[in-house]
């Protein structure tokens, strides 16, 4: 789902853009008043394992193949302000670091995947997940998987209406060819998102946001197996990932407007996850999104520790005058 430039025209890049700035900007108000120092780790972990996790596409159809967004996944285990940090840190790490995504085109990006995504599948996954006739694990599976599901239908539809209005392709045609694939593609999203949330619940379910109270970080051991698990990924299983074009891109050449893709605005050695010293292809795949992971998580983790801080001076402010 992520906008090459030229999909778009220069009011719709900009008005998104203006809208992204504004969700992140309250996404960071909100962080620094609730981020505890010991969950900054966390969102670099988040950040590490959804990178590693949106390389790997899957097919849905002949010819079509999506991936993880992971937005949802984030903001049940983060809280959605947390996870539109965590997005955009992903984001960004793919657009300069691989031209994944145009540079233009990046604020839509954070707004479809970053914060529609999050907010709207969050605020299904808190309608589902207190459901009564459930037993609580349950019952937050089915929420997070159908919310999962759900955000991705309702970003692709974003998206849709972003085209449409640049004039791109018309909105009789754009809306049901978007809505269609990626209602499938968002069933593997919610089985994505509900079997990591299975794991979590088993060994850490006070990671899940709202959950058991105050979320506690699982320690240096939890924060190095994930690490290492989103690491595996992209060594062990990227390399295989289907190569068949993602649903933006097959939507693009059926409606027939893939050629208003851009090119890259600045040339990148990582561009479309390869290295050209590196002959073999799956080599260069692993070793790219290795970086990638790498950067995403320390990205992350100084971004959120710099807001802590803050937080804590004034807590501390508070202590002594009080």
């Amino acid at each position: 789902m992520h906008l090459p430039d030229g999909f778009l025209d220069g009011k719709t890049a900009l008005l998104t853009a203006g809208a992204a700035g504004t969700g992140i900007a309250l996404a960071l108000r909100q962080v620094k008043q609730t981020l505890a120092p010991r969950q900054t780790p966390m969102l670099g972990l988040a950040a590490a394992f959804i990178f590693a996790a949106q390389m790997i596409n899957f097919p849905v159809l002949a010819g079509t193949s999506g991936h993880l967004v992971g937005g949802v996944l984030a903001g049940v285990l983060l809280g959605p302000a947390a996870a539109v940090i965590v997005m955009t840190c992903v984001l960004m790490v793919q657009c300069l670091m691989f031209n994944d995504g145009g540079l233009l085109a990046l604020g839509a990006n954070v707004f479809n995947m970053g914060i529609v995504n999050v907010w709207g599948g969050y605020f299904v996954f808190r309608l589902f997940q207190r459901m009564p006739w459930m037993e609580p694990n349950r019952a937050t599976l089915f929420a997070a998987s159908f919310a999962a599901w759900f955000g991705t239908v309702l970003a692709s539809l974003t998206c849709a209406g972003e085209i449409a209005c640049s004039g791109t392709a018309p909105w009789g045609v754009t809306f049901p060819a978007m809505a269609s694939i990626h209602i499938l593609i968002g069933l593997g999203e919610g089985l994505l998102t509900g079997l990591v949330l299975t794991a979590v619940l088993r060994a850490r379910p006070e990671l899940v946001a709202g959950w058991g109270g105050q979320q506690r970080v699982g320690g240096s051991g939890f924060l190095s197996y994930g690490l290492l698990v989103s690491l595996g990924l992209a060594v062990f299983v990227a390399p295989l990932a289907c190569p068949w074009s993602d649903g933006l891109e097959a939507v693009a050449k059926t409606l027939g407007f893939e050629h208003r893709a851009a090119g890259p605005l600045f040339p990148s050695p990582l561009g479309n996850y390869h290295l050209p010293f590196i002959r073999s292809a799956a080599t260069a795949t692993a070793l790219a999104g290795v970086a990638g992971i790498l950067v995403a998580f320390i990205g992350a983790w100084l971004l959120a520790s710099r807001l802590v801080p803050k937080l804590a001076a004034r807590k501390d402010h508070a202590n002594s005058q009080g």
